[in-house]
């Protein structure tokens, strides 16, 4: 009776805390290196067509698979893919993914603002932040529209700025909204701090802990004082374009470890971005700078194993942590 009881506790509280793949739950603790912002495909064309007949899967995935297994090579376990819905967000491939190469994927609900509201469906201007909640939440509940995969995130972008356009406003709310009842992650393509700062108030506004806000874009701000400011909030600060500006990420890096501000950063690269409607899927980015490029020069600059630890491994687990009711 003693070794059930424990037993039933033990199981308990392994699920009371999970990450959420494309293929399934699993724990924080399997969730490993972690690439916290890539592409495997963007379709630019616009929310009003892009579709899954712009591409052909299996081309998609004979076109990356090679750049997948050169950074499981190199220890990554896990890639949260950060492509938006109708900007060619597409489950089922990133499931083909993780079963022809073991690397896990995150993939996301929510809608993405930025570049003028091209990426936007036509309801997201009609509906309230209510309405598009319920949309979202209904996707964590029941899945991406018919594939039956869970998203493990809140993706939304707005257009820079110290004041949020109504629409932009909306999808922060919406998303404070969605993170209330399913406790996913609200990562949010921002740029600059006074854009960030006019989220996180959005945010306060809804009862929403801005700890549970990921600052995308972090690099675009210039005043490396404002990543102290964000820490006070308990935002995640995400610097994820190191394929763009590796001498640029590195600067950052090394401000936030002579700041302690370790603990509140995330890296990555940005790349990949197999685009449809180009030959073979256009100039491919590959996932190599921060392994090839800024870790090398970290290392040089006196980070530690441990560090690195914290930024590719506990912070993306501790910020990406579903915790559940």
């Amino acid at each position: 009776m003693l070794i059930f009881i424990i037993f039933s506790c033990a199981e308990q509280k392994s699920e009371s805390s999970y990450i959420q793949t494309v293929s399934g739950k699993i724990s924080p603790d399997e969730m490993g290196l972690t690439l916290i912002h890539e592409h495997i495909l963007v379709d630019f064309i616009g929310a009003d067509s892009t579709g899954y007949h712009r591409w052909d899967k299996d081309s998609v995935v004979q076109r990356v698979l090679p750049f997948l297994e050169e950074i499981k090579s190199k220890g990554v376990k896990t890639l949260i893919e950060c492509t938006p819905s109708y900007l060619g967000k597409d489950p089922i491939l990133l499931q083909k993914l993780t079963d022809l190469t073991g690397i896990r994927f995150l993939t996301n609900t929510g809608y993405y603002g930025a570049v003028g509201e091209k990426y936007l469906p036509e309801h997201a201007f009609s509906e309230s932040a209510e309405e598009l909640a319920s949309r979202w939440i209904r996707e964590f509940e029941e899945g991406i529209e018919d594939t039956g995969v869970i998203p493990g995130f809140i993706k939304i972008s707005v257009n820079e700025g110290a004041e949020l356009s109504e629409v932009d406003k909306k999808l922060v709310q919406a998303a404070a909204m969605t993170h209330k009842e399913t406790g996913l992650l609200i990562v949010s393509h921002t740029g600059p701090w006074a854009t960030a700062l006019a989220e996180i108030e959005v945010l306060l506004e809804e009862d929403v802990d801005p700890a549970h806000f990921v600052w995308v874009h972090a690099q675009a701000e210039q005043d490396f004082n404002h990543y102290l400011t964000a820490a006070e909030y308990g935002v995640w600060i995400s610097l994820d374009g190191i394929v763009w500006d590796v001498d640029g990420h590195l600067d950052r890096v090394l401000f936030a470890k002579e700041n302690n501000l370790l603990g509140h950063v995330l890296l990555s690269q940005d790349a990949g971005w197999y685009s449809p409607g180009e030959p073979n899927g256009g100039d491919f980015k590959g996932f190599n700078a921060l392994f090839d490029d800024l870790i090398p020069l970290m290392k040089k600059e006196g980070f530690t194993q441990q560090e690195l630890d914290l930024i590719l491994v506990e912070n993306p687990k501790k910020a990406f942590t579903i915790k559940a009711k």
